[in-house]
């Protein structure tokens, strides 16, 4: 398969595995995200999602334009939908998402890593949305989420010009969390996945919940979203766990309950 699931512990990978062609996004590729989306969703106790790319200097192309060449315009509608049917899927696993971004992202490449939770760039790569310079647009959740990420102006900048840029320019603008040497972005993102598997699961989930859903509300209405996603975390038995571990002075041992 093209993309491939694995789980180590608490922790979850999803593989891309067309290195041949830098991880281009053809249509079985998306179908085969989309199963290691789902087998994801369904993982019970896994607490951190690594999104990562196997044995290239890419993360990803984009999509795979000898493909998109010989498609309908229906084709590349559906091809589209699809596509930003699977990021959004992506986007909402309860878990959070780690895209390690071993090498170039661009388009619909940037698109995937978007929809992630956090990035981590290897240090000379660079990444960009350059579907204006193809004569069309980001369609699979480019023009939404990259708003989000750095600002209206500066999304309207990058996505008008089509530029490519660095790592430490996407760093500096928000658009990545954390740059790297390019060997050490996976052992980066594992260590932050340890990190946060290590705490509180449902709090996790809660946390991303209301950081997700509360972004396009009012101020009111994302503070009576966060007081809701409070009360989901206050009777669990973690919470009293950390209390405990806090007056034991240890580390605490959360299970999700």
């Amino acid at each position: 398969m093209s993309v491939q699931y694995e789980r180590d512990g608490t922790i979850g990978y999803i593989w891309l595995r067309r290195p041949e062609v830098h991880h281009a996004l053809n249509r079985q590729m998306v179908e085969d995200l989309g199963i290691a989306i789902e087998q994801c969703a369904h993982t019970p106790n896994l607490r951190v999602v690594i999104l990562a790319a196997e044995g290239s200097s890419s993360f990803c192309a984009g999509a795979d334009l000898t493909e998109r060449s010989r498609m309908s315009v229906e084709d590349v509608r559906r091809f589209v939908r699809e596509l930003s049917f699977t990021f959004t899927h992506l986007s909402k696993l309860r878990v959070p998402v780690i895209a390690a971004m071993t090498g170039n992202a661009f388009g619909g490449g940037l698109e995937l890593a978007m929809a992630a939770d956090i990035r981590i760039l290897a240090e000379r790569a660079s990444v960009g949305l350059t579907e204006t310079s193809w004569a069309i647009i980001p369609g699979a959740g480019g023009t939404q989420r990259l708003p989000q990420l750095v600002g209206v102006g500066k999304a309207k900048e990058l996505i008008y010009t089509a530029c490519r840029i660095s790592a430490r320019e996407a760093w500096r603008i928000g658009l990545v969390q954390q740059i790297a040497p390019q060997e050490e972005v996976l052992k980066q993102a594992e260590t932050m996945a340890a990190v946060i598997a290590a705490n509180g699961p449902v709090a996790i989930q809660q946390a991303k919940k209301a950081l997700d859903m509360g972004s396009h509300l009012t101020l009111e209405e994302r503070l009576q979203l966060e007081q809701e996603a409070y009360e989901r975390v206050i009777g669990t038995q973690d919470r009293l766990e950390g209390l405990r571990a806090f007056q034991e002075k240890r580390k605490p041992i959360y299970r999700g309950e």
